[in-house]
């Protein structure tokens, strides 16, 4: 068992959170959007993870009036099958409903099976599909929402 917490992301995580963001994705968020979302987005909330003072992972939603977004979720690959995912994404869905969000829906890739298992778990249901929503290779993505109250 890995012995984390979750906190509230500051600027100071940003360089970590690129760690974490070039392991996971293809296409990477940069530091300026991680800049942009943590100082300019008043409907941005960010999370990280921290094992023994790392950073691991990361989450981020948008929450505009009681729609919840995720925006992304990522763990480090040495630390993926942990559940430390589930345990974010419940500190996610939990900030959600504390906000007064009403339904949470994100997109996840339609070949990304694992994620998807993950999130049914927590009651998201496929809502929808997003044609050639992913720029690197034009994959669609998956809808899934849930609603939270």
């Amino acid at each position: 068992m890995v012995n984390i917490t979750i906190r509230k992301m500051e600027l100071r995580d940003v360089p970590q959170v690129l760690e974490v963001e070039k392991a996971s994705f293809t296409l990477p968020w940069t530091t300026d959007i991680f800049y942009h979302e943590l100082m300019d987005n008043m409907h941005a909330y960010y999370f990280v993870v921290e094992c023994e003072g790392k950073i691991i992972g990361y989450s981020g939603m948008w929450v505009v009036i009681d729609d919840a977004q995720i925006t992304n979720i990522a763990i480090l690959p040495d630390f993926r099958g942990k559940k430390i995912g589930e345990k974010l994404f419940a500190h996610m869905m939990l900030t959600a409903v504390r906000l007064g969000a009403a339904h949470l829906s994100l997109e996840v890739r339609v070949s990304n099976i694992v994620a998807q298992k993950m999130y049914r778990k927590f009651g998201l249901v496929p809502g929808g599909i997003r044609k050639n929503y992913y720029t690197d290779n034009q994959e669609d993505a998956l809808v899934m929402w849930v609603n939270l109250k």
